[in-house]
């Protein structure tokens, strides 16, 4: 079980003791557990929202609901959004770029590409149905977890230096993508039935065109860019039911 507290210490700020982590190989094989750990967020942002929706209007619930999914993981992948905003939107070379998104400081790009991710999390959650947005809050983060681990699978880590994501490196395997996807459509089947498909589709999509996007660019993943396709892919379940919603359509 070490790799699965390795996980959840990596992927979010709660606290896990240290014999239960164990050291950097727990942590190099912790990578099929975070769509469980995504999972697992999704579930206290889930019973979040339903306790502060009774207190509060649809919108600021809504706020706080992304703020605590947001805290939940210390901004971890939200500074690597804004760090790789700052890079890809640099129209400066390759090696540049990697150099930009290295530097601690957040330029405006980075700036927009917060708010920009914030303002369309908060907007769409607040659209949607009250009856559904506990189980797209449930999706959101399982979704953005499943990107990261389809992102370090389908693509080369490219910074020569090394970092912390070269020990998810060594033990890539397309298994671990298929187990996330497939963790994907049981939640989504469960809670949303064919519009929890739907979700799993558009999710998938989104971590696919990032990939190639990324590939584009630089040419693989960076720790950034691993955090900027998880915020990304959140917004996708919110999207497809603000659609569903819109069109008139019903989860159950």
């Amino acid at each position: 079980m070490k790799p699965f507290f390795a996980a959840i210490q990596f992927l979010t700020i709660l606290p896990v003791p240290a014999a239960l982590t164990g050291n950097g190989r727990a942590l190099e094989r912790s990578v099929p557990f975070f769509p469980v750990v995504g999972l697992l967020i999704g579930m206290v942002a889930a019973g979040f929202d339903l306790a502060i929706s009774r207190l509060l209007p649809p919108l600021p619930a809504s706020a706080c609901t992304v703020i605590l999914l947001v805290a939940l993981s210390g901004g971890l992948h939200m500074d690597g959004l804004a760090d790789t905003a700052d890079g890809f939107f640099s129209a400066r070379p390759r090696e540049k770029m990697l150099e930009i998104m290295r530097d601690s400081r957040t330029g405006v790009m980075g700036v927009i590409a917060v708010l920009a991710v914030l303002i369309l999390k908060i907007t769409l959650l607040t659209a949607i149905l009250p009856e559904w947005r506990w189980c797209l809050i449930l999706l959101m983060p399982l979704a953005g977890r499943s990107a990261i681990v389809t992102l370090m699978t389908a693509l080369p880590y490219v910074r020569q230096e090394g970092g912390l994501a070269t020990l998810f490196d060594k033990n890539r395997s397309w298994l671990s993508v298929l187990w996330t996807w497939g963790l994907m459509m049981m939640a989504g089947w469960w809670s949303a039935r064919e519009i929890g498909l739907a979700i799993l589709l558009f999710s998938a999509v989104t971590a696919i065109l990032f990939a190639l996007y990324s590939s584009r660019k630089i040419g693989g993943f960076t720790g950034d860019t691993l955090g900027a396709g998880c915020e990304l892919t959140e917004i996708a379940p919110l999207l497809v039911g603000a659609i569903c919603h819109h069109a008139g359509l019903t989860i159950l």
